[in-house]
């Protein structure tokens, strides 16, 4: 039992750290001229054949049920529309904003395995929840008088709830498979959900990837926090549940942050570090769970935030 928890937080932790690295990739192919929709489609149309090389060399089975497809046909359109309407918001608010409102979802995986499964939130679970959203929160650098959109907020709503529902349906489905197999389905849906919804606007236009550099790039994001990261998440929820997976998805800021920091040249303030510790202090309650007692939390977590 409790190597199934190790390998679950293990493979949390690495999903998340991997998604967290969308900026090394998807950054640089902006500044190259690509749109959106060309981005994501390459992103998820790479992690497709790649998915398909690695099941053809491990000699996977590529048959699925009626049922099975039910279910992988539905992580598909649940990602696709995560995806769209997230970055859809970028047109409405800043980006930072819409990375933070995005992280509620793991309150909504809690509430919805509490109120349709019911699973019991314990104290732990609320503490963790409360210190990711508060670290998260610090980890957003906006300025002064920055304005929130209406229809930016409700478009990161309805990403944050997609991907909520897409772990809870990984955790709550009967199906067993690979999770190569599960991943390379529903990025298979994914990608022509994505090419069809290109064809809505004339400003989602798919379009070749203008050079090689961006070719690199758009394999990182295929490979790294697209195939990684969903196989990993898969694994984690698996193993631990659903809730302690999207509480360790917390580290997925953090790590843009750190790239942004190691990489893009960014300022480390005081204010992002205390943002980090509060993260890496709800990661450390879903760790060790039940062996650390409520009065030890109650009182760290206030004298961090008396050093704030």
């Amino acid at each position: 039992m409790k190597k199934n928890k190790s390998i679950g937080i293990l493979c949390a932790i690495l999903s998340a750290v991997c998604y967290g690295t969308n900026p090394f990739g998807a950054l640089p192919l902006y500044e190259e001229g690509v749109n959106t929709a060309t981005v994501l489609a390459h992103r998820f149309g790479l992690a497709v054949i790649l998915l398909a090389v690695i099941m053809l060399i491990k000699r996977i089975d590529f048959r699925v049920t009626r049922h099975e497809f039910k279910v992988l046909f539905s992580l598909g359109i649940l990602f696709a529309a995560s995806s769209i309407t997230y970055y859809q918001s970028f047109h409405f608010m800043d980006a930072g904003i819409a990375s933070t409102i995005l992280f509620v979802y793991p309150v909504m995986v809690a509430v919805i395995m509490a109120v349709f499964f019911k699973e019991r939130i314990t104290a732990m679970t609320v503490i963790a929840i409360v210190l990711s959203l508060i670290g998260i929160g610090l980890l957003y650098k906006g300025g002064s008088g920055v304005s929130l959109s209406v229809i930016g907020i409700v478009l990161c709503i309805l990403s944050s709830l997609a991907y909520a529902i897409y772990i809870i349906v990984v955790n709550q489905s009967s199906i067993k498979m690979s999770s190569f197999k599960v991943t390379f389905y529903a990025m298979l849906v994914c990608e022509i959900t994505l090419i069809l919804y290109s064809f809505t606007s004339p400003e989602l236009y798919l379009h070749a990837l203008p050079s090689m550099r961006a070719w690199s790039f758009a394999v990182w994001l295929s490979i790294v926090p697209t195939i990684l990261s969903l196989v990993f998440m898969t694994v984690a929820v698996h193993h631990v549940g659903a809730t302690p997976t999207a509480i360790l998805g917390a580290l997925e800021p953090l790590t843009a942050v750190a790239i942004g920091v190691l990489v893009f040249g960014e300022m480390l303030t005081p204010r992002l570090i205390v943002g980090i510790l509060f993260i890496l202090f709800a990661v450390m309650l879903v760790v060790l769970g039940k062996d650390l007692h409520l009065h030890t939390i109650t009182h760290a977590v206030s004298r961090l935030w008396r050093w704030k």
